[in-house]
């Protein structure tokens, strides 16, 4: 098949992985909410990431040919991430030992960010999926970007027959969020999370398809643990067996 001009998946999927790179080195070298301009700028980067997949958790529901297969591959990479992302920055693996927040990685919230979307577009009746999402939200709460990004998922999804409607609603859950921040975490980079706005001239550069290359999915699967596990590596060696982010 022809590609089509603009992004693919893979090329939008090795965007993520670059901002995402980046924002987590960046704690690791400046641990801390730190205040520099230039660092602001780069973290700013750093939420392209977030967006970009949640985005495509939305269409790869659409387009999975096995969900039972797609959320148990994602729940196993949840647990497996959980661990890499509290040895990268430093968090107990127990949760709620210091914090309530980011108490496990983003892809916990984007396993049960699909699970939102099975039920959605099941039979059952509208009062019962709203009673059910609440223990959703609840489970999902503890992680990177909490269950807002179990909200923005749905959202993504439920709004696909217009772009500027899912990214409307994807800005207006990132708003959530960052008034959490703003609040409770830092005002400064609670402000810095409405950067998600960053990705949406990205993912309108979609062209709907996957790309050439088909190993991008296992890609990220075991790049996503594996840079986790040099970022704590690194942490030690600068820094010491010390938390870098709020939950640490």
């Amino acid at each position: 098949m022809e590609e089509k001009r603009g992004l693919t998946g893979n090329a939008l999927k090795l965007i993520a992985i670059a901002a995402m790179t980046l924002d987590h080195v960046l704690w690791i070298l400046f641990p801390g909410y730190q205040y520099m301009p230039w660092l602001l700028a780069l973290h700013a980067i750093g939420r392209i990431t977030a967006p970009i997949m949640w985005f495509f958790i939305a269409e790869g529901y659409m387009h999975t040919h096995d969900f039972k297969k797609y959320a148990l591959r994602l729940l196993l990479f949840a647990v497996v991430s959980h661990f890499a992302y509290c040895f990268a920055f430093g968090i107990s693996f127990l949760p709620f030992v210091k914090s309530l927040f980011n108490q496990t990685s983003v892809i916990w919230s984007l396993f049960w960010g699909l699970i939102t979307i099975k039920l959605f577009d099941s039979e059952l009746k509208t009062w019962l999926k709203f009673l059910l999402l609440m223990p959703i939200l609840l489970v999902s709460f503890p992680s990177d970007w909490s269950c807002i990004a179990v909200m923005a998922i749905l959202y993504l999804w439920g709004k696909r027959e217009s772009f500027a409607k899912r990214m409307i609603w994807m800005m207006i859950w990132t708003a959530a969020y960052a008034v959490v921040y703003f609040f409770f975490i830092d005002r400064i980079y609670g402000v810095l999370q409405l950067m998600t706005a960053l990705s949406i001239p990205l993912l309108k550069l979609y062209n709907g398809q996957r790309g050439t290359w088909k190993g991008m999915k296992w890609l990220f699967y075991i790049y996503y643990p594996a840079h986790l596990v040099a970022v704590g590596i690194l942490r030690l060696l600068l820094l010491g067996n010390v938390g870098v982010m709020i939950g640490g």
